[in-house]
């Protein structure tokens, strides 16, 4: 945090920071509290939000490869420090913008019970997750059903997106009845907006604890820092936590 203050203190210090973009590389679960924080950024500071949404496995590939992000909110804690430790992420940049909760959910009302007995009662054909490779959400959607002592039961019945985002897409067409997806992507205000679900118990997975860092691409852009700085104020922390996040 040190260091991310200092850099953001010489920027102002040598007078660039003007109006400018920023590329952000977004996990897909932040999607919709990301458009908020997006739009109302850009109407305080002037400045530019080009997100990108997708899984974070795959941002850590394209970053690594030279993807021109300046900014990464990731999906895990993980894949920031990796980067961090690689060269490929400004030290000292990263900070939690968000823990994440994994919801069971379905578009029709009463498939879900309260307790996710739907799952041990297997009545329906497919049940959707994000890759575990890619996507944390998928992986903690396998650690649940390991935990419940259902992951080889339901195996057969799996479909995977590459991303939260696919998963929870798969959904809502109809291609599986119900899904493992994030809160945040069925929720508003605290309110469930349709269907039914079970907000799985965080006993049952590893914390899903979603850091941001400052990219190589971005430590010397004004636009960037801002960015980071404004995801750490109260306006948006209050936003995050509206769309059932921890913080």
């Amino acid at each position: 945090m040190i260091r991310f203050a200092s850099l953001w203190l010489a920027l102002l210090a040598a007078g660039i920071a003007r109006a400018d973009e920023v590329h952000v590389a977004v996990a897909a679960n932040f999607s919709a509290p990301m458009k908020e924080i997006a739009a109302r950024f850009e109407r305080e500071s002037g400045h530019k939000v080009l997100a990108t949404v997708g899984a974070t496995g795959r941002f850590y590939a394209q970053i690594r490869n030279g993807a021109p992000f300046e900014v990464l909110l990731a999906a895990d804690d993980e894949t920031p420090a990796r980067l961090e430790k690689e060269g490929s992420a400004a030290p000292g940049t990263r900070f939690t913008y968000a823990i994440g909760k994994l919801v069971l959910w379905s578009p029709q009302a009463g498939l879900v019970d309260e307790r996710g007995d739907v799952l041990s009662q297997g009545k329906f054909a497919h049940l959707a997750i994000a890759n575990p490779k890619l996507a944390p959400y998928g992986a903690a959607a396998l650690e649940t059903l390991d935990k419940l002592g259902l992951r080889e039961r339901l195996a057969s019945r799996l479909v995977q997106g590459d991303s939260i985002g696919q998963a929870h897409q798969f959904v809502v067409s109809g291609a599986a009845p119900l899904g493992f997806v994030a809160l945040s992507q069925v929720t508003s205000g605290g309110q469930l907006q349709s269907g039914s679900a079970w907000v799985v118990p965080a006993t049952l997975y590893a914390p899903l604890r979603q850091d941001a860092v400052l990219l190589a691409a971005g430590k010397d852009k004004p636009a960037a820092l801002a960015f980071l700085r404004y995801l750490q104020g109260e306006p948006a922390r209050l936003l995050i936590r509206a769309y059932g996040y921890a913080l």
